[in-house]
């Protein structure tokens, strides 16, 4: 069956996520509102991409620009490509900071291809977006928040469900309303693969306890009980053995926590999330941002008929309210 393409423009908001969240390594993820804006048209012919904000002027304006990587990606699953492609980023998240900017690209690009294709959600339905897009990923941390919104716990693998070999599955629950969400972003950039190169291959039993006894009670600290938030995102698993690569990330930290703010590394870092606010005497010192954001509840949304959350299958997505 061959495909037909809508005319003219759709846009889909991405937001921003943090990642990990201190012991959830890989698997738990908070969408946070800020937001980057792509809108996406089928052309006769070529690929252009016109990108303002974060990362104008360093990021590619062609085939090669991530967000057309992902909907190439999603093209092809759903059943060919369009001729040609006009994308425009508006990008208010920072590149390489620890805020799932390439999580929200790809969720961008999944999302623009499944509205630019008259049956889209029909032929790649939920499930089916948030496997794509983790693969295109890697691991479904930060695009499971991106595409579901509001705090997620995410994995990959098989399970006594869908059986061996199942891909990236994740539900979503609602944060407690006390949950004040504060990122401090640096100048200076961080990559998530030099991170990851920093991590051991294998962690002591006792720490891999330690993780697992703490990311359970941040889930009902998340959700419940924001006072045991700081008992909730002690780690053993990553933060410790990727501080060496960025001092100023682990001091900040440090410094948040003694004050009695629970206070982690945004996914890979270098940008430092805290889960309320700190008090108002606390300085975080030179060089970084200060950003106090809301809690994203609605995840990606596609301003072209019906491609919000209205449009997705609860089951398949495993959202949960």
């Amino acid at each position: 069956m061959g495909v037909e393409f809508v005319s003219g423009p759709v846009r889909v908001r991405v937001p921003a996520t943090s990642a990990n969240l201190g012991p959830g390594f890989d698997s738990l993820g908070l969408a946070l509102a800020l937001y980057d804006d792509v809108s996406a048209e089928v052309t006769t012919a070529g690929c252009r991409v016109t990108v303002t904000g974060q990362g104008a002027g360093e990021l590619p304006t062609d085939e090669t620009h991530l967000v057309v990587r992902a909907m190439f990606a999603a093209f092809d699953a759903l059943g060919g490509r369009p001729p040609g492609l006009a994308v425009e980023c508006v990008n208010r998240i920072p590149q390489a900071r620890g805020l799932g900017s390439s999580s929200a690209a790809i969720v961008a690009g999944v999302q623009l291809a499944r509205a630019l294709v008259v049956d889209g959600p029909d032929r790649l339905d939920a499930a089916a977006a948030l496997d794509l897009a983790a693969a295109i990923e890697g691991h479904p941390d930060n695009v499971a928040p991106c595409l579901l919104g509001g705090f997620t716990i995410a994995w990959s693998g098989g399970d006594h469900e869908a059986g061996p070999g199942a891909g990236a599955r994740a539900v979503t629950l609602a944060p407690a309303d006390g949950i004040r969400p504060v990122v401090f972003v640096p100048q200076e950039r961080g990559l998530t693969a030099q991170a990851r190169a920093a991590l051991p291959a294998t962690v002591p039993h006792g720490d891999a306890a330690f993780a697992a006894g703490r990311a359970a009670l941040l889930v009902h600290a998340l959700t419940h009980d924001p006072a045991l938030l700081l008992p909730a995102t002690e780690d053993r698993l990553h933060q410790d053995y990727r501080a060496p690569g960025m001092p100023a990330t682990a001091a900040l930290v440090a410094a948040l926590r003694g004050a009695g703010v629970a206070a982690v590394v945004s996914g890979a870092g270098p940008t430092v999330l805290a889960l309320s606010e700190p008090p108002e005497t606390f300085d975080p010192g030179m060089g970084w941002a200060v950003l106090r954001l809301l809690v994203d509840v609605a995840g990606a949304q596609v301003d072209r008929g019906t491609l919000g959350h209205a449009e997705r299958d609860p089951v398949a997505a495993g959202r949960k309210s």
